[in-house]
């Protein structure tokens, strides 16, 4: 079985590191090359860097920032925000990004999917998903730029979609959960579990202990992403995996 992944995510915007709840009301957290620095002591598996202004913003991600991060850690870099093109992508890896996400871009055209994975490789592209639950439709939707504008995307089909066209890897994002610390969108992951075959980081809700516990137990993601529960020290890396071996779950 393959080790469960923990990742913190590191949601940059005016080169500083934001957290909010449901995707509104950002709050300065701090600097992100010193962050992901302190994640790097901390073991993480990964670190996801999304410069969550870009897309709005109508700029490319800053590589500048990618650099520096990339010179602090030697674990594996995500990268995603204001990439449209093979282009930006090749920008990126040669910043020091180990994998691409992309969600805006590939909504709008979804062949970015096709192109990215037959130059660099299916596992250098990560689809990244932001949906929120429509209670009237009884689906999960799909928002891009930044969770500001509602798609018609149904979530489920779009990842298939997604991973027909070449992505190596989900990284979804509960839009309802997001910053509310009330545990994972469980429904949510069983749904994209039984629909795909690629690995799935879930993203949202991450609380205490147990909701990492409940994640892998009860859902089949591969990694869970987190982010005010690390950047304010409410929990350690150490201390979550230590909690999951004690329940039998894989970690490195």
């Amino acid at each position: 079985m393959l080790a469960k992944r923990l990742i913190p995510c590191l949601d940059v915007a005016d080169g500083r590191v934001k957290k909010g709840v449901n995707f509104v009301n950002l709050t300065d957290v701090g600097d992100p090359v010193k962050i992901a620095a302190a994640y790097q002591q901390q073991g993480a598996d990964e670190l996801v860097f999304l410069d969550i202004s870009a897309t709005n913003e109508q700029r490319k991600t800053m590589t500048d920032i990618v650099e520096q991060v990339s010179a602090q850690v030697f674990m594996p870099l995500t990268i995603g925000g204001g990439i449209s093109s093979v282009t930006d992508m090749q920008r990126l890896l040669k910043a020091g990004a180990d994998k691409i996400a992309i969600n805006s871009a590939a909504v709008a055209d979804p062949t970015l999917i096709q192109a990215g994975a037959k130059k660099f490789g299916n596992q250098c592209i990560v689809v990244a998903i932001d949906t929120a639950f429509d209670e009237q439709a009884g689906q999960y939707r799909v928002y891009t730029h930044g969770g500001q504008q509602a798609t018609s995307f149904e979530a489920i089909a779009w990842a298939q979609k997604a991973v027909s066209l070449g992505a190596g890897e989900l990284l979804v994002t509960s839009m309802d959960r997001d910053g509310t610390k009330a545990g994972f969108d469980l429904r949510l992951y069983q749904q994209l579990g039984a629909a795909v075959n690629v690995p799935i980081i879930a993203s949202g809700g991450a609380g205490n202990l147990a909701d990492f516990t409940d994640v892998f137990q009860q859902s089949p993601v591969d990694g869970a992403l987190a982010a005010s529960v690390f950047h304010y020290g409410e929990l350690t890396i150490g201390q979550v995996k230590q909690s999951l071996k004690a329940k039998g779950v894989v970690v490195r």
